[in-house]
């Protein structure tokens, strides 16, 4: 079973959200979407200061198998991308939740949280998918 982190929030795109408490968040794609995707070979990111909506594309992870679009999970503003990927994206399969992390944003309205899965929400949502 893959790994889920209870103290995340994941979109049904398979993204996940993690707040900080400078009302800036962290995204990346879930333990589940980089198994699926296999070895990843190349990530393309937002560029710092775009504006997003909730599921506006923010961009791309590419592997030996497909390419699969990044959504952003919730509305904001980027205020970093992890540049670490350019060189070695396999971070992403590595460590999906540290390392692996793919952009920061500041939240526009921190409700837009509610909206998205629980891990036991996305759980159920794996398990249906099988």
């Amino acid at each position: 079973m893959s790994d889920i982190r209870p103290e995340l929030r994941y979109a049904a795109s398979h993204e996940w959200i993690r707040l900080e408490d400078d009302g800036t968040a962290y995204v990346g794609i879930s333990d589940h979407a980089q198994d699926a995707m296999g070895d990843l070979v190349f990530v393309e990111l937002p560029e710092v200061g775009q504006k997003m909506e909730t599921g506006d594309e923010a961009g791309v992870v590419e592997s030996v198998k497909a390419a699969s679009d990044i959504y952003a999970p919730v509305s904001g503003e980027i205020v970093a991308i992890n540049e670490a990927l350019e060189d070695t994206p396999e971070l992403v399969n590595q460590d999906p939740y540290g390392d692996g992390w793919l952009f920061r944003l500041r939240i526009n309205d921190k409700a837009d949280l509610d909206e998205l899965l629980s891990a036991d929400e996305y759980r159920e949502q794996l398990e249906s998918e099988d």
